[in-house]
């Protein structure tokens, strides 16, 4: 359960933040962290491609092994809070004393030995190719290209079941409620994501969004007509479209953004907004 306040200022009143009961260690490995520069939403050319964005606490990347290509046994040594994601990482270290990050599956604690390999025990941590997975199993951190690393189901409390094999493919449902197809031979990791109750958390205040590094954002029916399709009237005026767009004019809530003629089409069962 989140740590919840004493109402002793409005800030405080409505917060609900982590209780960080599965973190055990505080600090970084100082070897796995690397600078996180900061852009502010700039491009190279110093204009603002993404709005919205700047200020924020100063992080350094945590650098996770998505690949689990090293087969050796690997004990935890320590789950951490990773400020770049919501889910927590854990710190595993082999016999040889290589140490690296993974994203910390939920009940992974210190002292808890994984492995990787197609031989592996399906116990939440371990990593294994989808051809090894039994069907209903509860996997995240999935690739979508052999090696390449998983790309799917990260984020904290999240998790896909492996539904069915058939013709050398795996049918995955996502967390989204979509089904996919997916390659055999990509890995995917036991279990569900860690820190479970991170939808569980409220802010309280508006610094705390700051913190983040996400900066104020002006609605558009306040502006100008030259600063926004929304913009413009006397008072509060309604935006005179038939429906909410964006600055730029294209339509806001229920468009579909992906490309018509996407060749992974062929990779998807079920829409994840299908009926």
């Amino acid at each position: 359960m989140p740590n919840k306040y004493k109402p002793t200022t409005p800030g405080r009143r409505q917060m609900a933040a982590p209780s960080f009961a599965e973190v055990t260690k505080s600090a970084p490995e100082k070897k796995l962290t690397v600078i996180n520069k900061k852009k502010a939403g700039r491009n190279n050319t110093g204009r603002i491609t993404v709005r919205h964005h700047g200020g924020g606490n100063k992080t350094k990347y945590r650098i996770i092994d998505f690949k689990r290509q090293s087969q050796a046994p690997a004990t935890v040594i320590g789950v951490e809070y990773d400020p770049n994601r919501t889910a927590y990482i854990a710190l595993l270290e082999e016999e040889s004393g290589d140490r690296r990050y993974i994203i910390a599956p939920d009940g992974l604690t210190d002292g808890d030995v994984v492995y990787s390999g197609p031989d592996s025990d399906i116990k939440p941590g371990n990593t294994l190719p989808i051809a090894n997975i039994p069907v209903g199993t509860f996997i995240h951190n999935i690739e979508i290209y052999p090696g390449k690393g998983g790309q799917l189901v990260r984020s904290a409390g999240a998790a896909a079941q492996l539904m069915a094999k058939e013709n050398g493919a795996a049918q995955i449902r996502l967390p989204s409620g979509e089904v996919r197809i997916i390659r055999l031979d990509c890995k995917a990791t036991i279990g569900t994501v860690g820190n479970i109750e991170h939808d569980t958390v409220k802010l309280g205040k508006a610094g705390k969004t700051r913190y983040k590094g996400i900066r104020p954002t002006v609605r558009g029916s306040v502006m100008n007509p030259c600063d926004h399709p929304h913009g413009g009237g006397e008072g509060k005026s309604p935006i005179g479209r038939p429906g909410p767009v964006t600055p730029w004019g294209k339509p806001a809530m229920g468009y579909k953004t992906r490309d018509k003629k996407a060749k992974t089409d062929k990779f998807i069962v079920k829409r994840r907004n299908a009926k």
